[in-house]
């Protein structure tokens, strides 16, 4: 008589903890060491930089590069290498230039729900129409913003001018032209199409397969909702379920299924995390529709008031502290104002003087000059007004 073989049930996946996600990710994204690695690499590993405003891209790169100098950055956006353009979750992200001409056509369908929130404004605009007008006028030349509204109400004076604006945004992928975002320098926001921009055309829709890969790559482990989050997309389910064979599966402490790449830096969790400065934006504070791997649940919210967003300070991994850079009237030195979250411990504030003195030194005038420059530990968010 034949016996049947026993057939085991297959392992349950692992359990990852918050404090286990958070050096995992902080590994990718550069945080737990600085990396050696060229700025434009930096960029193109870590898809794209959080650039809502012009600084905090320089500040992201201090934080994960050895040995990084603003003008690097500088330089990338000068020659065209890296630019500005909306992409993920509807914001400004500093991208690669061959990122920006394929990520863009990728969340190309977020830009289109964006537009049907200003549908009410755009009775009776012919949209393809909307799309070659504002196409012929900034290849003419870079247009500002306003510039663009009031060439459009030209052609159709009844709709509303915001409404114009943000179609112009959302059917074509404009890049903020220089020197706005080039370190030391300013600039209004002027607009072009990347392709003209550029001088090569946008790609095709691509398959988002290898973006999802290139997200955990540098964010994983992950769930679906958290790679929805991050890219501002939706029924990506089908993508994991697809590129499942490929990968690994886990769980966070509350069951939800993490997928990650089988040879992905997953360290112990005790691993050390040194204090890390982060900008407003960071990616590393936006990546995750579950970010407890890096801010504890109670400081949820607590690096910003209202509209009004403050640096992050990593401690131990996790957020505990936000901070400023203020600069003195009359050109007096710079100082970084510290708000702990919690208490500090001496060793701490010492290694995040340490990490502020340093920022200071690389990232203002006079510091570099020896001017002098101020550390301080104080409050200046009140987060109960």
């Amino acid at each position: 008589m034949a016996v049947k073989k026993k057939t085991s049930a297959a392992a349950p996946p692992a359990v990852l903890s918050p404090r286990a996600l958070g050096r995992a990710t902080l590994e990718r994204q550069l945080l737990l060491r600085r990396a050696e690695m060229s700025a434009g690499d930096a960029v193109r590993h870590l898809v794209g930089l959080q650039a809502q405003n012009t600084k905090p891209p320089y500040y992201q790169l201090l934080a994960r590069l050895e040995g990084f100098e603003p003008a690097e950055l500088a330089g990338l956006m000068e020659s065209r290498e890296v630019v500005r353009i909306v992409t993920l979750r509807s914001t400004i992200h500093t991208h690669t230039a061959d990122d920006a001409l394929t990520l863009r056509p990728l969340v190309q369908e977020a830009r289109d729900r964006e537009l049907r929130i200003f549908r009410k404004g755009l009775v009776g605009v012919d949209l393809d129409r909307l799309r070659d007008v504002s196409r012929a006028y900034v290849e003419e030349e870079p247009r500002t913003p306003k510039e663009i509204r009031e060439r459009l109400l030209t052609e159709w004076p009844d709709a509303d001018p915001q409404a114009l604006g943000t179609a112009a945004r959302c059917l074509l992928p404009l890049v903020q032209v220089t020197p706005r975002g080039v370190w030391g320098r300013s600039g209004q926001v002027a607009l072009t199409t990347a392709e003209h921009w550029l001088g090569r055309p946008s790609a095709q829709v691509p398959a988002p397969d290898a973006t999802v890969l290139r997200y955990l790559a540098a964010f994983g482990p992950a769930s679906v909702k958290d790679l929805q989050a991050w890219a501002g997309l939706t029924r990506m389910r089908e993508v994991f379920d697809r590129l499942r064979p490929r990968l690994l599966t886990f769980r966070d402490e509350n069951g939800v299924e993490l997928f990650d790449l089988p040879d992905a830096p997953r360290p112990d969790e005790d691993t050390p995390a040194p204090p890390r400065f982060l900008p407003e934006f960071d990616n590393v504070l936006l990546g995750h529709a579950d970010r407890t791997r890096v801010i504890p649940p109670r400081f949820k919210g607590r690096n910003g008031v209202g509209n009004q967003a403050y640096g992050s300070v990593l401690v131990d991994g996790f957020l505990a502290a936000v901070w400023r850079l203020e600069t003195a009237r009359g050109g007096g030195p710079t100082t970084v104002t510290v708000q702990g979250l919690r208490p500090l411990t001496r060793a701490e504030r010492d290694a995040v003087t340490d990490e502020a003195s340093a920022l200071l030194a690389v990232m203002t005038e006079e510091a570099a000059d020896g001017d002098g420059h101020d550390v301080r530990f104080a409050a200046f968010i009140d987060f109960d007004s």
